[in-house]
């Protein structure tokens, strides 16, 4: 062996060891059992397995398993089991170990846990990741057995994003959409408050790296100016606490980059505009003898006698907890400089919960069992939804995504019994809360003594009683008054077991049509009359007939035999008013020629150039968010070969990104002189005097063609959309900033149209 490799050799083992030397103290400083030799066990075992693998920084392989056990162990706050399970949970899957190994040598917990993450690590970074809401579902699948087979697998995520520098740019979107639509709102539920925060905050960097350089460089100019307003607002806080001889700290928590980010999207505004950019958090010991919830309060009195309190921001999360676990009291008061500011009060116990999540007082702790906790239920959700048979990947991943709401009502019945549900739920949702035949007979509610539709949203403290009706059935806009994934999932079957029905009775109607005919019912004969129709597949076509969408000729036979277009298109036209069957089956037809043909090969290893020559574009763009040259964008390969273009914003892509992984292309554009784009901006001001006048004149002066100008004014203020044609990004940021010059305009920005 040379010099060289004797020397990395021995560097990379004592990476390994300063690693898992750290893991130890970190252990040895919580309240756990001391189980040391169990660890170490585990860690020797998965060191030898993982012997001479690399991960693509260049690392030992080993680091990754070691640096997972640390955030379970250091920022989760869970104990040795869980420790050993992340140390151990690659081994079964990359190894020549078995789950049968790890239960001889580990017992069966262990080996439980190492099994659950087994079975849902399969195609997650791999290159058969287009399975992501199946992977998904799966993983879900685990949870009933385990709670800690999730919480190790939310660590492993954050590993991965942690390193997620070396993987290349057309996986690092993928992974970090999948990221943010999957990990961040399930940790967000589990209560995992600071992991999700840098969840989220690694997606954005990834997905959008240059809005966040922006917004980290902009915290940091003004965290001077910060610190000074701080320091000003917390000194007579200070004063009056101390007199109490409370143990407390009091600190500033800066907004997490992604939540800034979002927030000036929602509200179309600059980040200067942003005025809770930090939030303040008071934290204290509680004193003996003393009730924790009682404390808040007297906190909360010492600081508004000194500050003025914004009565509509009061949250009490110390009375009625969240059902993430989540415990502490916010108020917002005006500050010495005439600003909001938020508080936090929370006791070290809240505090712990808060920042850990349900992991800090989780039922598998040695010294405590919690029963029948908001998460078991919550789990029982998950559970019922899963033994629905093959749901729809997509539609599941939503559904599920439904569920992983993380601010919560509380709703009575006419009797006083409460019932949590997501914010924004409806009188249908509670309907389907009580029981699924209540949900499915209900016809009304009455909220409060006052009737009122199913989709009518709730509120906190509302009483609700559901009026029903036996001969009321789910209807398929029902889907569009929920919020609940276990009210969609009882209306969905409804429906499917209606469709199912109603497909069967057209069918018999259908061979019925046939046997007068005097016609075979074979599969071809049933396929060509359902394709002349202009239905891809039967079941569609049966449906059709039942509802008498369709009126099945007379003479099938003919109509079978026949092979002049004229008679196709006569029954189309007489079927559904016009050519659009006939467009479709075209269409199909086209998207069938396609398919037989070769399709496009895409190198992944390096970007996708966006061009258009002799106006022909390599691309299409997606209508869901229209990006134009300048945007972040990505490609997604579609099923005829197409690159169809999104902006890594669009919710759309974010889907695509979790669910077919695979098909994602890193883009850039080539120059787009000749060609223009859709875009619309919005302009806000206060009304006056040639404003109109002075918006038109300036957009004259560049080079773009309106499509449309519209303003409304009310109260004193107007508001204006302008639709117009541009190059690219470029066009828009120049025209933004010098219509932001005119005076009495005081937002102008880009919209969706």
């Amino acid at each position: 062996m040379s010099n060289t490799m004797q020397e990395t050799k021995t560097a990379d083992e004592q990476a390994i060891r300063a690693e898992f030397d750290a893991l130890l103290q970190e252990y040895l400083q919580s309240n756990h059992r001391r189980k040391v030799e169990r660890i170490t066990k585990a860690f020797n075992l998965a060191d030898q397995a993982h012997a001479g693998a690399k991960r693509r920084s260049g690392e030992p392989y080993i680091i990754h398993p070691l640096a997972v056990a640390r955030i379970v162990c250091g920022e989760m706050g869970l104990g040795s089991t869980s420790i050993c399970a992340a140390l151990l949970h690659d081994v079964v899957e990359d190894t020549e170990y078995t789950v049968e190994d790890m239960k001889n040598m580990f017992g069966a917990k262990i080996a439980q846990i190492v099994d659950g993450l087994t079975k849902i690590a399969g195609g997650i970074f791999g290159e058969q990741a287009s399975a992501q809401a199946e992977n998904f579902r799966k993983l879900l699948l685990t949870m009933s057995d385990d709670i800690r087979v999730i919480l190790i697998k939310i660590a492993d995520r954050l590993h991965n994003m942690r390193t997620l520098g070396s993987m290349p740019p057309a996986k690092q979107y993928k992974i970090a959409g999948e990221t943010l639509y999957i990990y961040a709102p399930l940790a967000h539920r589990l209560g995992l408050f600071t992991i999700k925060t840098e969840l989220e905050d690694l997606s954005f960097k990834y997905e959008h790296p240059e809005e966040y350089k922006s917004i980290s460089e902009k915290l940091k100019a003004t965290e001077e100016q910060r610190n000074r307003l701080f320091a000003l607002f917390r000194a007579p806080i200070d004063e009056k606490l101390k007199a109490k001889g409370l143990d407390y700290e009091m600190k500033a928590r800066v907004k997490s980059v992604y939540s800034i980010w979002n927030k000036m999207e929602a509200k179309n505004v600059s980040f200067e505009d942003i005025y809770d950019i930090y939030a303040v958090r008071v934290i204290f010991d509680p004193q003996p003898g003393l009730d924790e919830k009682n404390q808040c309060w007297d906190i909360y009195s010492v600081i508004t006698d000194i500050y003025g309190i914004r009565p509509d921001r009061l949250r009490d999360w110390v009375s009625r907890p969240k059902a993430n676990g989540y415990q502490a009291l916010h108020l917002t008061v005006m500050g010495p400089t005439g600003e909001w500011v938020e508080i936090q009060i929370r006791s070290r116990r809240m505090d712990d919960i808060a920042e850990k999540g349900f992991a800090a007082h989780w039922k598998y702790k040695e010294s405590a069992v919690e029963e029948d906790t908001e998460l078991d239920k919550w789990l029982q959700t998950i559970t019922e939804i899963l033994e629905n048979p093959d749901p729809n990947a997509l539609d599941f991943l939503d559904t599920i995504k439904l569920n992983l709401f993380s601010s919560e009502i509380f709703v009575f019945t006419p009797k006083g019994d409460m019932k949590t549900l997501p914010h924004r739920a409806t009188a249908l949702d509670f309907a389907y809360a009580l029981h699924t035949d209540i949900g499915n007979h209900c016809i009304g509610a009455k909220v409060n003594h006052r009737l009122v539709p199913l989709s009518h949203p709730l509120k906190s403290g509302d009483q609700v009683e559901i009026l029903n009706s036996r001969s009321q059935e789910p209807l398929p806009e029902w889907l569009n008054f929920v919020t609940t994934a276990r009210a969609h999932a009882r209306i969905d079957a409804v429906l499917k077991k209606a469709r199912k029905e109603a497909t069967k009775a057209g069918e018999e109607k259908v061979v019925a049509a046939f046997r007068k005919a005097e016609l075979e019912t074979s599969t071809s004969n049933l396929d060509k009359l359902a394709m002349y129709f202009g239905f891809p597949r039967r079941e569609e076509f049966y449906y059709a007939v039942e509802k008498e969408e369709i009126a099945l000729p007379d003479n099938i036979k003919k109509l079978i035999r026949e092979k002049s277009s004229n008679v196709l298109f006569k029954y189309v036209k007489q079927a559904f008013g016009g050519g659009n069957r006939n467009e479709k089956k075209n269409k199909g037809k086209k998207q069938a020629k396609a398919d037989e043909g070769e399709k496009p090969k895409f190198d992944k290893s390096k970007p996708y150039t966006l061009r258009e020559e002799s106006f022909v574009r390599n691309y299409v763009i997606a209508e869901c968010c229209k990006p134009i040259p300048g945007d972040d964008a990505l490609g997604f390969i579609n099923d005829d070969g197409n690159v169809v273009v999104h902006k890594r914003s669009c919710p759309i892509a974010m889907r695509l990104k979790s669910s077919f992984g695979e098909r994602i292309l890193n883009t850039q554009w080539s120059s787009h002189e000749s060609s223009t784009f859709d875009a619309t901006l919005s302009v806000k001001g206060i009304d006056s005097v040639g404003v109109l006048n002075d918006i038109s004149k300036t957009i004259s002066e560049y080079n773009v063609n309106i499509q449309r100008l519209s303003i409304e004014a009310n109260g004193g203020m107007f508001e204006g959309k302008i639709k117009m044609k541009v190059h690219d990004v470029e066009d828009l940021q120049r025209m933004c900033v010098t219509l932001s010059r005119i005076k009495n305009i005081k937002s102008v920005g880009r919209v969706a149209d």
